[in-house]
């Protein structure tokens, strides 16, 4: 063909395929389904299809569109199948891991009945060409990517990512940490890296010469093209050689200012480790550059101001939640907790990542221990708020030992007081609640439950969701139209195996999205399984992070997870009935003693110990009533069977004036032939380096400590037990009440009593009494 319009003559004549595997360009065919069906040479070598590997079949996503373009892509595929032609420009990772970015034109490819049955797609790559069109191009896409990330690091780095190499063959980002500039950004095309001590690296302050071109564009706030007189300024010697070696010719400079503040610089150059058409900035280079770093500087300054509202909104919600646990025998724990994402827009701006996700382990009486994990409804401050409260207060009544289910139903109306007013009426959170009391010991474990999901049980032959016989109605949530009256929570009591782990999780862990997916906690439930079956014999710190990586995807709701492993080979029991006499002291006291020394308890504590034994065994003895009484838990309270003593004045508070009172107990024993007899249990319970007493009997009275005056003879005696015990408490029961406290086996080296070497006076003189 000689001129434009001439037909090829007859030699000259190319076939179609042959035109297309000669063009220098890529062209890429894609199915209704983006499914790749054909590309020419070129596509291959464009996108570094790796050698050997067959992607006929393959999605359009798959040949290394970068995920943050995926969505721009699918919606490329989205509108070419409606009929329109299609134009833009997104990112590759190449086979060789180097990355471009591609300008492409998608158009409808039709069968012979005029219907779309498929994609042609015609791209080069872009940037390097110099076009105006395309850096215009290039400066929606960095508005793009800064639009999509509020986190400091993603930002900078997404932004130099794009810039080189297609814009610019070394990309360096330097910000002030008050009066010093330091280094954020150092960014090379084709993976070249500078020799140490020669340019800035990262974390390093930067100090550029006084008639430096950097220097000049943060002096007078503007952006500065610098060519001719490149290397007259350099920092260093070493600097000015590598600089030539690689071969710079042009740079730019332009200052990042936010809100009136100057926060940085950022300074692009041109060099020889990349071909293009172009080898120097010109002044549409130096205005496009400056209208990128303002947008720069804004997303750096909103990612900063993001960042630190997110660290206080972390410190505040993990000031909310335990941080540690005391050491508890008979269990090992881990816990987890992972905030939302923070992009969670829902027309109230970005919101922070707290939630309403929470767990608590409480030391209760005598060893055993109250478990928890709730979730409050929604996200927000609001919700980390009434967490936090909602905790405060679980934990006030579980350590003064209530039921759990009396617990989850003074929680209940606690929930209602946290509401906030709305319009027409007043909002009340939703929460779940699962709170769970367990004795090592026994293996027995008490719930009561509002409506949370059942933990799961790991032991050595599976893992299953533990069997949960009462489920209840979530925290604040009532039968419409009820007066309060229907809210009745249930308490159940399961024994665990031996050695058996507990996995309690809040739905943050399966409701996760998959990336292009939706949340399917079915699905998610089977992976959580399967993935900690896996684990299921390793330490609770390792089933917690296998746990917490089981389920892919992105995390739109926080998410609190525990792991309780029981282990009883440091615990050890001993139990005794005695009718409540006075002769009997001396026998409970001698069955403590012999315990603590089989249990190799230290002899000093073992003597207190053996002491405040007497303390609390005599108060039975004197006050035990003379008939069991029944206590019922019920849903409208604690109800008793019946009432032991007459409602009179004498009664109203637990008396604990001692004096001669054992010799009356005796005379009365004596006297009363005929009476029932009394009887209380003394328990004795070894931990790993603690020993707990337990008294049981029928009394409803809880002891209280009394003031005694100078001239009493008795009423010191729960006061030596505050003053001796490390804890002390009494709980109610359902037929009495239990009287406990707790002692360590061994005493501290740096502890009081043992540089005075010596028991208190005030032990000594009242030690008769037992």
């Amino acid at each position: 063909m000689t001129r434009w319009g001439e037909p090829f003559r007859e030699g000259d004549a190319l076939a179609t395929a042959a035109v297309v595997d000669r063009a220098q360009i890529a062209i890429v065919v894609i199915d209704r389904f983006s499914l790749l069906r054909y590309w020419n040479p070129f596509a291959r070598e464009l996108f570094g299809f790796v050698g050997g590997r067959d992607y006929v079949g393959l999605s359009l996503l798959d040949i290394g569109i970068h995920e943050s373009d995926r969505e721009h892509a699918s919606q490329l595929a989205r509108r070419v199948l409606r009929g329109e032609p299609w134009e833009g420009t997104f990112a590759v990772l190449r086979g060789d891991s180097t990355w471009i970015h591609v300008r492409a034109q998608a158009v409808p490819m039709r069968n012979d009945d005029g219907e779309i049955d498929g994609i042609t797609l015609i791209a080069r790559e872009a940037l390097r060409s110099g076009r105006v069109e395309e850096q215009y191009g290039l400066l929606e896409r960095i508005g793009s990517r800064l639009a999509s990330s509020l986190e400091f690091d993603s930002t900078v780095r997404g932004v130099a990512g794009i810039l080189v190499p297609q814009f610019a063959d070394h990309c360096f980002i330097d910000l002030y940490d008050h009066d010093r500039l330091v280094r954020q950004v150092s960014v090379h095309a084709e993976g070249w890296t500078p020799p140490p001590r020669t340019w800035f690296d990262v974390g390093e302050e930067v100090r550029y010469p006084e008639r430096h071109f950097v220097t000049q564009a943060l002096r007078r706030l503007e952006t500065v093209v610098s060519s001719d007189y490149l290397f007259e300024s350099s920092p260093n010697n070493r600097s000015d050689r590598v600089s030539r070696q690689v071969g710079v010719t042009s740079a730019i400079a332009a200052p990042l200012r936010a809100r009136g503040e100057v926060l940085g610089v950022l300074t692009l150059a041109l060099s020889g480790l990349s071909p293009r058409q172009k080898s120097t900035y010109g002044g549409f280079d130096r205005d496009l550059v400056g209208a990128i770093a303002s947008r720069v500087a804004l997303a750096i300054d909103n990612a900063r101001l993001f960042e630190e509202e997110r660290s206080t909104a972390l410190a505040f919600q993990n000031s909310l939640l335990p941080s540690d646990f005391p050491p508890l025998d008979g269990l090992t724990i881990a816990s987890r907790y992972l905030p939302a994402g923070p992009l969670q827009a829902h027309g109230h701006g970005v919101q922070t990542q707290v939630g309403g996700d929470f767990y608590d382990v409480i030391p209760l009486s005598a060893g055993r221990v109250g478990l928890v994990i709730g979730d409050v409804e929604g996200r927000g401050p609001h919700a980390a708020a009434v967490m936090g409260q909602l905790r405060a207060a679980l934990r006030a009544f579980a350590q003064a030992d209530r039921e759990p289910a009396d617990i989850l139903r003074e929680l209940d109306e606690w929930v209602r007081r946290l509401g906030r007013p709305i319009e027409g009426g007043t909002w009340i959170p939703s929460v779940s609640c699962l709170y769970m009391v367990y004795d090592a010991w026994s293996r027995e474990l008490s719930y009561a439950n509002a409506g949370h999901a059942s933990p799961f049980l790991i032991t050595s032959d599976s893992v299953e969701a533990l069997d949960l016989e009462v489920t209840d109605r979530m925290l604040g949530v009532r039968v419409k139209g009820g007066a309060g009256e229907d809210v009745v929570y249930h308490q159940a009591e399961l024994s665990l195996p031996t050695g058996a782990t507990l996995l309690l999780y809040t739905d943050g862990l399966v409701d996760r999205t998959p990336l292009g997916g939706r949340p399917d906690p079915e699905r998610a439930l089977s992976m959580l399984t399967e993935r900690v079956t896996e684990v299921a014999d390793k330490d609770v710190e390792q089933i917690a992070e296998a746990a917490v990586h089981s389920v892919p995807g992105a995390l739109d709701d926080d998410t609190a997870l525990l792991v309780v492993r029981t282990d009883s080979d440091e615990l050890a029991l001993r139990e005794g009935w005695f009718p409540s006499e006075a002769s009997t002291v001396g026998e409970a006291r001698h069955l403590a003693a012999d315990t603590f020394k089989e249990w190799g308890m230290d002899r000093d504590q073992a003597e207190l110990a053996c002491l405040l034994v007497s303390e609390i065994v005599t108060n039975v003895v004197i006050h035990a009533t003379p008939h069991p009484v029944h206590r019922e838990f019920t849903g409208n309270g604690v109800r008793d069977s019946e009432t032991p003593f007459e409602e009179s004045a004498s009664f109203d508070e637990f008396d604990e004036d001692w004096s001669d009172l054992l010799d009356e107990v005796a005379e009365a024993d004596e006297a009363d032939a005929e009476a029932d007899e009394k009887e209380f249990l003394l328990r004795l319970r070894r931990g790993a380096s603690r020993v707990w007493v337990e008294v049981f009997d029928h009394d409803l009275r809880l002891p209280r400590i009394r003031s005694a005056a100078a001239d009493d003879e008795g009423g010191r005696g729960l006061y030596l037990v505050e003053q001796l015990a490390t804890r002390w408490g009494s709980r109610p029961t359902p037929d009495g009440k239990a009287v406990w406290f707790e002692m360590p086996m061994h005493t501290p080296e740096e502890s009081s009593a043992a540089e005075e070497g010596g028991v208190p006076e005030a032990i000594e003189e009242h030690s008769a009494s037992g």
